[in-house]
Parts: structure tokens; C-alpha cells; sequence
């Protein structure tokens, strides 16, 4: 069950879908979900409902509201298509830290005023660039963020980079997961043992997986590196926390 809802932000108004089990009738634990560089597309769709199914109101909101609405792949086109490619990274080049903080009062105002929610804890899962959000999300709202969860993440712990979310876990109090693929040129190993090393000083309880075998985008259907096995370890991974913490 899904129906579509429009979310007031400081720098415009976000589209977004709320999910639910089929015949829910009270409020659910409250889940964000967020797409990966792709935006919103069928298989986030189904993700967000399988995630949902498992006894949550999920919220997905379009990270890309600033430039367009809705899908910004072309019908027929991949998100990895070279002529689909520059235009999400110009969209993706707007989210930067203070724009995500803006995004995340929002996204949150919004689930306060719905009435699928259950707005005690809150639970948020990125893929991807968005991987990055879900940890900067809870460093930002603690109070709120009882789990963060990241699959295929990129870029959580680039040294030289300021803005880096590494530099900023020592306020995050949510449970924290994070599914890595083997091999992932945007996660190398040094960063994943850079980022462990600031969770565990930070006293922040967390789990790190490496999916062996599994790439960049393993949980993506529409991308040709999809791997079904380790796409159904992340939602067991992922439902597991959820439950725990919300």
C-alpha cells in the first residue's frame, strides 16, 4: 500500500511515498528510506514496500527535489546509461551536508504529521551516495535516529575530504549497520577500517559486513550487478535492526 504526499522544506517542497502493510489501521514504527544515485524508480518502489511488509510505515522521498520531480531517468534508460550520468551527478553535486541537514528537519516535520507513523524512533536506511546521509541523519538527530543503516555506501571515509561523515559520528546514538560489497572501489578497505575505528572510539554500537562477491549496487534489480543472494542477506540484515531498535 502506497500513496503519494508532498513534504513542505526550507528549500522547496519534496515528493515523496509513505508505504504500509496491506490493511494496516494503527501507526507503525517509522522508517526513511532513501534511493541511491538513481532516484526514484520501480525498484525502489518494491524495496520500500518489502521493507514496509515487515511491519513499518516507510517514508521515500525524493532526494532530487531541487532540480525535478519524480523520475529523473528517462523511460527506457538506465541510471547508468553515460548521457543519463551527468545529469544526476549535477543534481546529486546540490546535496551538500547543509542541504541534507535542511532535508532531514523536513523529512522528519513530515512524519511528525502523518498518521501512518509512529514517531517515537525513527529508523533510516540509505544505498549508495545516500549511505552517507543515513549516518549524517542520525549524527544530526540523535534524539530521534535510534538505527542507521547503509548498503553499498560510497564515500563514508575519505580522509582528505572535511565533509566526510567519519568526522562527525561522536554524536550519533542510533545502532548502526553497515553492508559493504567486496571490492568496491567507492568503500575501499581503508576507508571501511577508517570509519570502524571512529565508530568503535566513539563508543557507537555498530556492525560492519563484508558481502564477499557482491558489488557496488548489489541491491539494485535494475543494474546489472544485482546479486540476489546478497540482496536478500541486506533485507534480513536490515529488517534485524529495525526490529531491535524500533
Amino acid at each position: 500500500m502506497s500513496r503519494a504526499i508532498e513534504i513542505e522544506a526550507a528549500a522547496g517542497t519534496i515528493d515523496a511515498h509513505v508505504f504500509t502493510p496491506a490493511g494496516a489501521t494503527a501507526a507503525l514504527p517509522a522508517v526513511i528510506l532513501l534511493t541511491d544515485i538513481g532516484g526514484l524508480r520501480d525498484c525502489y518502489y518494491e524495496k520500500a514496500q518489502i521493507v514496509a511488509d515487515g511491519g513499518y510505515a516507510v517514508r521515500m522521498p525524493n532526494v532530487y527535489y531541487r532540480d525535478a520531480w519524480g523520475s529523473v531517468v528517462p523511460e527506457g534508460k538506465s541510471f547508468r546509461d553515460e548521457d543519463v550520468r551527468p545529469t544526476l551527478f549535477a543534481y546529486a553535486a546540490h546535496l551538500t551536508p547543509a542541504a541534507q541537514r535542511l532535508d532531514f528537519d523536513a523529512w522528519l516535520a513530515g512524519i511528525d504529521g502523518e498518521p501512518e507513523f509512529d514517531t517515537s524512533n525513527v529508523g533510516v536506511v540509505g544505498y549508495c551516495m545516500t549511505g552517507a546521509f543515513a549516518l549524517r541523519m542520525a549524527a544530526h538527530h540523535p534524539e530521534r535516529v535510534a538505527a542507521a543503516a547503509g548498503f553499498h555506501s560510497a564515500n563514508l571515509a575519505q580522509a582528505d575530504d572535511p565533509d566526510s561523515p567519519v568526522h562527525n559520528v561522536d554524536s550519533i546514538q542510533a545502532q548502526v549497520y553497515l553492508g559493504h560489497a567486496d571490492g568496491d572501489t567507492l568503500l575501499p578497505p581503508a576507508q571501511i577500517a577508517r570509519l570502524d575505528e571512529a565508530l568503535a572510539k566513539a563508543g557507537v554500537h555498530f556492525c560492519t559486513e563484508l558481502y564477499k562477491g557482491a558489488s557496488h549496487g548489489y541491491t539494485a534489480k535494475d543494474a546489472p550487478v544485482y546479486n540476489a543472494n546478497a540482496d536478500a542477506r541486506h533485507y534480513k540484515r536490515l529488517l534485524t535492526l529495525f526490529e531491535e531498535c524500533l
